[in-house]
């Protein structure tokens, strides 16, 4: 996360959350990073 509180969408990772989250707009995705799961962007915040 850069300073501004923004990830960096320029990643593997993050385009491929961008692709699954257009192909399912309706659910929370959760990825596995490393030992643990993140959400992002309005997921973490419903999630919350």
């Amino acid at each position: 996360m850069s300073a501004g509180g923004t990830y960096n969408r320029d990643t593997p990772a993050m385009r491929q959350y961008d692709r699954f989250k257009r192909e399912h707009p309706g659910c929370l995705l959760l990825f596995r990073m490393g030992d643990f799961y993140e959400l992002f962007d309005d997921d973490a915040v419903v999630a919350h």
